[in-house]
């Protein structure tokens, strides 16, 4: 089992990185048309905006969540709040996140698997990976219930001394999560796979949020006005 976790928790992070950056770039340069949302709205508009518009909104909101929860120093985030304070933030913003993303992915789940216009055309790495998508929220919010049992943090900072061990490039980085719970151990492990499959599958896309749109102005569309053109009179 030791050696299991030092793989998963110490090398295993350092595969994901490379594979994501390096596969990302070389999808890029070798397949640039590819790199697509694949949006399946043109086929049927059927649960697409509601289900889209949740999903995104919770996922964004979920990565912000977890890039700042993981990776600000302890040393920093306690001036403002103390470990336990963060945790209880960070269940109740990430449960209600968590939340928006599960009924958002849910209607999408449902939409791909039983509207067969969507379905036909559709491919098995795109069903997959609402699939694991699906799976990663589901035990997303069941980390919420194990927390809520105990609520000093602690754990909170060893998957935070993890993190950062990892981005760092320290070792003894897998000896934070050796004893966390197992329920925390594979969410992270299938969150970072979900990067490890990110440049192969449509969620390349994650690279083309389109922060521009934030700022950009509103299109202008005018109806065409018929032009009628009569012919000479006899």
């Amino acid at each position: 089992m030791n050696y299991l976790n030092q793989f998963a928790f110490q090398i295993y992070p350092y595969i994901v990185m490379a594979v994501f950056f390096i596969g990302s770039w070389a999808r890029f340069d070798r397949a640039m048309y590819t790199w697509r949302t694949g949006s399946s709205q043109l086929l049927s508009h059927r649960g697409m905006r509601l289900g889209s518009n949740l999903f995104h909104i919770g996922l964004l909101i979920i990565l912000g969540g977890h890039l700042v929860g993981l990776l600000t120093p302890h040393e920093v985030y306690t001036l403002v709040i103390t470990a336990p304070q963060k945790q209880v933030l960070a269940m109740v913003v990430g449960g209600l996140a968590g939340v928006l993303c599960f009924v958002g992915i849910s209607i999408l789940l449902v939409r791909r698997l039983t509207q067969p216009r969507v379905r036909a055309t559709g491919t098995l790495g795109d069903t997959l990976v609402l699939i694991v998508l699906f799976v990663q929220l589901t035990l997303g919010l069941g980390t919420i219930l194990v927390s809520s049992h105990h609520l000093d943090g602690g754990e909170m900072v060893l998957l935070g001394d993890w993190a950062q061990h990892i981005v760092t490039f320290r070792p003894g980085a897998a000896a934070f999560i050796a004893g966390v719970s197992w329920i925390y151990k594979v969410h992270v492990f299938l969150g970072m796979t979900l990067f490890l499959i990110a440049p192969f599958t449509r969620l390349v896309h994650v690279w083309s949020i389109p922060v521009s749109y934030l700022w950009r102005p509103y299109q202008v569309v005018r109806k065409r006005q018929a032009t009628w053109r009569y012919g000479p009179r006899a």
